[in-house]
This record gives structure tokens, sequence and C-alpha cells, in this order.
């Protein structure tokens, strides 16, 4: 078995399979035929690299030449277009990127699968961004690699690995806990993708990320510094203001819409922001929403926000709800004089309908930023207070 094959289905995996890349250093990639042709709309973002903010192009830097990136296309256009860039990037580091419409109507698993299957069975290592991803867990039942590496892809992470280390079966935090006649069918195959992801004989698990987990005995947990991308892009330039992060927890059914509107706007005035940094499964509505209410200029970010703040102009305060970024802004920030603080959940904001366990995770997420400042909310609204963490 030779060769390592990289399942992305978010531009954040993607990301951080080139910090993954960064961080392990063996060499540069030999020389190699052109790179494919751009998907479609991605010819632009060779622009992005050169924009305001960004470090010249430099030639291909990547490392690990054995590598091969799988895009499993998702169907929302943000995501698309964001993935569309992120390819284009790592083939401008020296990497094959494939795109693969895996969710093109009938036939397309099929075909993915038929596709799919010769490189899955000589690969010595899978790189993968969602445990929980159907995908993946199908991919990885029929294939076991005898190398898993898992990459960031927001704070499911955490709860992933903590699953992982109770012997739990793998269920994304903000789902309910009653299994659907759908989680039922497909109960066998998470049930073997969750023992192909546990380490075992014959079998090594390596975590790489930048948030605290709680790992099972012989698993590799390696640190997501951003190492790539403070190298690669940056120092910013500041606003002077601050600037909003939006979550998706309205979309998940976590938080009441209402109330987010409301802390949004309080939030807005409290620390003079200007823009809002939409996440990008929010809704078109609720953004309109946001924009009308608020009055906040809402920015839908082409990349990961990580590469959005590095190349700036990024306000000196960033505020956000508990999300990945809380934890990741920090690093790639580092060195900028850049303050992030963290908006915790009041349990009030929640939606009856809310998992029993979303309280405690958003807590436990907002809690364990260290490089973030907290704003604690009291009497059911954000305060203008902050706890250093």
């Amino acid at each position: 078995m030779t060769g390592r094959l990289a399942f992305v289905e978010s531009p954040v995996q993607l990301l951080n399979v080139l910090e993954w890349v960064h961080a392990r250093g063996r060499g540069p990639v030999p020389a190699a035929a052109p790179a494919p042709t751009p998907e479609p709309d991605t010819a632009a973002a060779s622009a992005l690299v050169s924009g305001p903010g960004a470090a010249p192009a430099p030639g291909p830097t990547g490392t690990l030449g054995d590598l091969r990136i799988v895009v499993l296309s998702p169907t929302d256009p943000m995501s698309r277009g964001q993935l569309r860039r992120m390819a284009q990037l790592a083939r401008d580091e020296g990497f094959t990127v494939h795109w693969q419409e895996a969710r093109a109507g009938r036939g397309a698993l099929v075909r993915t699968l038929r596709e799919l299957g010769g490189p899955l069975r000589s690969a010595e290592r899978v790189i993968v961004g969602d445990p929980f991803s159907r995908y993946v867990q199908l991919l990885l039942t029929l294939f076991g690699p005898r190398h898993v590496t898992v990459v960031d892809d927001g704070t499911a992470t955490m709860e992933f690995a903590a699953q992982l280390a109770g012997g739990e079966r793998l269920v994304r935090w903000h789902r309910k806990g009653d299994l659907g006649p759908r989680e039922l069918l497909l109960a066998p195959v998470t049930s073997l993708a969750r023992r192909r992801l546990a380490p075992g004989p014959g079998r090594t698990v390596e975590i790489f990320t930048s948030l605290p987990v709680q790992a099972p005995p012989g698993t590799e947990v390696t640190e997501n510094s951003y190492a790539w991308t403070r190298e690669r892009f940056g120092p910013p330039a500041l606003t002077g203001g601050a600037d909003l992060v939006g979550t998706s927890l309205v979309e998940t059914g976590v938080v009441d819409a209402d109330h987010y509107l409301r802390v949004v706007g309080q939030l807005a005035r409290t620390h003079g922001a200007t823009r809002y940094f939409a996440h990008r499964r929010e809704t078109p509505e609720k953004l309109h929403r946001i924009a009308v209410e608020t009055g906040l200029q809402v920015v839908r970010p082409e990349l990961p926000l990580e590469l959005i703040a590095r190349r700036g102009p990024i306000g000196a305060t960033v505020v956000s709800f508990p999300s990945t970024v809380v934890h990741t802004l920090p690093l790639a920030l580092a060195g900028t004089g850049v303050k992030v603080a963290v908006c915790e959940i009041a349990p009030e904001w929640l939606r009856a309908t809310a998992s029993p366990r979303a309280q405690g995770f958003l807590a436990g997420v907002a809690g364990t930023a260290s490089g973030a400042d907290r704003l604690t909310p009291r009497g059911g609204s954000a305060v203008d207070r902050l706890e250093f963490g």
C-alpha cells in the first residue's frame, strides 16, 4: 500500500489538510505535470492570494508529494464556491486536487465508489475532515486503511473525540438523541466506521486539531497551530473597529432566531461593529434581517475566515458566538494585536427543540477557548463585560 488520500467536504477541511501537510514538513513536491484544469469559477482564486494583505504567491511549496486530495462536493452554493477557491489554492501549492460530484443525483454514489475504489485500496493513509459524514463512513466501511488522520471541520471534532473515547455511537452534538428511520438504516455502517476510526491492531489513528480533545488511548493528537496560514498570508491591516462572526446555530435548530437577531444588534452597538461575517450555512432571509435590523454590512467570505482575517483588513476586535473560530482565529492572528472575544449562549436563547446536549457543549466550546476573551450573558442579553480566559 502506498500513497495518501484526503477526502474533504468543506473549505475548512481542505484548509486543515494543507496545515497538516505543512506540519509534517516532509520535503518538497517533485516536479509534476501541469496542474489540472480548474473547476468552473476557480480562476478568480489566483487573484485572491495576491490581493491586499496577501503575501506574494510563491511557487509550489506543498509537501508529501504522494498526497491526492479528493473534494466530495457538497450541494449548497456557498460551500461549493469556497471549496473551488480553496481547491485552487491547493493546486497553487503544488497538490493534485480531484473534484468529485459525489452528490450529483441518481447514480452519483455508485460512480464515486467505482472511481475511488482503486485509490482507496492502495492508500497507506486516509485523511478525513468529517468522521460524521455518511459518505466518509461508507468509504471507510468498504475500504479500511491502515492509517487514518482526522483533521478539524469545526467544533464537532471535540464531540467526535469524546464519543470515540467513550465507545459511543457517532452522533453530531446538535442532533436529538432518538434514532430516526434513516439513522436506523445506516446504523451498521456507522458502527463499523467508528471501529475503523479507532486505533487497533494494524491501524493507527491521528487527530490533527487546534481544539482541546479527549482522545482514546493509542490515538495520536497533533496540534494544528495554523503555521501555514501565518506564513502564507498577512499580517493584516487593522480597521480599528470590531467585526462580528456569524453562526449557523439558528439554522441547525439550536438557537431561537429572534433572540439571535436581538443579541447581534446589541453586540454591534456595544462594540461598534460595522461588519458581519456570515457563516456559509446562514440563510439569505436571516442575513437580510441582520442587515436591515442592525445596519451591519453582511459579508459572505470567499475563503475560510482564518484566511480572510489573516489577509485583512480585519477589525481590532473580533466577536463570535461559540464556534471553531474562537479557537482558530487566535492562532491564525497571533502577533497581530487582534483581540478575539466569545459571546456565551444563555439558556433562554435555546429553542425548546434543541438537543439536551446543546447547552453543555456550547459552554465547553466557549470555556476552553484559552486565546479568547469571554462575554458573559446576563439577564438574557449580551453584556460588555469581558472575563479574560
